[in-house]
């Protein structure tokens, strides 16, 4: 008998009108003090897509994408899906999979990494909504991270490689590759836990999977290779808080000011192409990109990409082989200072950037 009876989808929500987006900000930064003048201007970041944010719907298409995997596969769970800010809300998902019976449920996480953010908090969240489900609740397992993943690296290189073919001819064999991913505070990254190389001390965990990645989906990119580094977007907390550096745009900066003449930056921490991506790297990043001079593409997110499909599939199937096999404990744990409290929750989707009090 298979260990699982149902799979259920984690993310973290995000508004599909104009009236959903301030009560979506306030969702995510309840309790954090944020002027509300603060909310209003990253509102604006969501009002220029018309009030709708892509994740909601990137997460319906990567459900239709699973469900027909898991078909194909002759794999009967039935599917399920819940967010953590807004609807459908996960603590409504988990009592609705225990009106329907389910006593064993395996969770996929739209998130790759090691991080309190990008794990921790959705292991919380999901005992937060079992708890609230009651003594009916099912059990409910996350699967394992999937940084190196060929069904996580393999679609960005693909994507990278249709970027770089949009550069001028001339441009493309010297073009740098530049990785992102959210900026999260150090001390967060560094309590992810200790890197498993020389030199991956700072940053921990977090920081050593988002290298391994990058240098996985860069030897796949280009027979000849290109040049790349490692950058940060995003940051939503104060000045005074060391965050993940260098930020994307001043790295763009700093690449100018060497002699690059063109980059194609590839959103690495990221499964999809949601709001962060969007606005962050196709408006803010791709404007100081032209301003600088710098012939501009962005990589695609693997999104609902077959190989990503698939390889949730596998994952799946990993799980009904060794489903005693979860997270430890004590994985991710950050306990957070009062002076850090201020943050937003959640790393992969749609983080406010610059909600946070300065």
């Amino acid at each position: 008998m298979p260990a699982y009876d149902a799979f259920l989808l984690v993310s973290f929500g995000g508004p599909e009108g104009p009236d959903d987006v301030m009560p979506f900000l306030e969702n995510v930064t309840r309790g954090r003090g944020v002027p509300p003048e603060r909310l209003a201007s990253v509102a604006g970041h969501y009002y220029a897509f018309g009030g709708v944010s892509p994740i909601n719907q990137q997460c319906r298409d990567l459900l239709a994408a699973v469900r027909a995997d898991f078909s194909a596969a002759g794999l009967p769970l039935p599917v399920y899906w819940g967010n953590r800010n807004w609807t459908p809300y996960l603590t409504d998902t988990v009592r609705a999979m225990a009106d329907d019976g389910v006593r064993r449920a395996v969770a996929f996480v739209t998130s790759a990494y090691s991080s309190y953010s990008s794990c921790r908090q959705y292991l919380d969240d999901i005992e937060r909504a079992r708890a609230a489900a009651g003594p009916g609740a099912p059990r409910i397992d996350k699967i394992r991270r999937f940084f190196r993943h060929p069904g996580f690296i393999e679609p960005f290189a693909a994507s990278t490689r249709a970027a770089l073919a949009t550069l001028p001819l001339d441009l493309r064999d010297d073009a740098h590759l530049v990785f992102t991913a959210h900026s999260i505070p150090v001390a967060m990254a560094e309590a992810s836990g200790p890197g498993q190389g020389k030199g991956e001390e700072t940053g921990g965990r977090y920081v050593a999977e988002l290298t391994e990645a990058a240098r996985l989906i860069a030897e796949r990119t280009a027979d000849h290779g290109h040049p790349w580094t490692l950058a940060y977007q995003s940051r939503s907390g104060p000045p005074s808080q060391p965050w993940l550096e260098p930020d994307v745009c001043d790295h763009l900066e700093e690449l100018a000011k060497s002699g690059t003449k063109a980059v194609v930056v590839i959103p690495a921490g990221f499964v999809s192409d949601h709001m962060e991506v969007r606005h962050d790297l196709d408006v803010e990043a791709a404007q100081r990109a032209e301003s600088l001079g710098l012939a501009f593409a962005r990589a695609a997110t693997p999104g609902t990409h077959p190989r990503f499909a698939a390889m949730v599939t596998e994952l799946v199937r990993e799980r009904l082989a060794l489903p005693d096999g979860t997270c430890p404990a004590d994985c991710c744990r950050y306990p957070r200072p009062a002076r850090d409290r201020d943050q937003p929750a959640g790393r992969e989707g749609e983080q406010p950037r610059g909600a946070s009090p300065a």
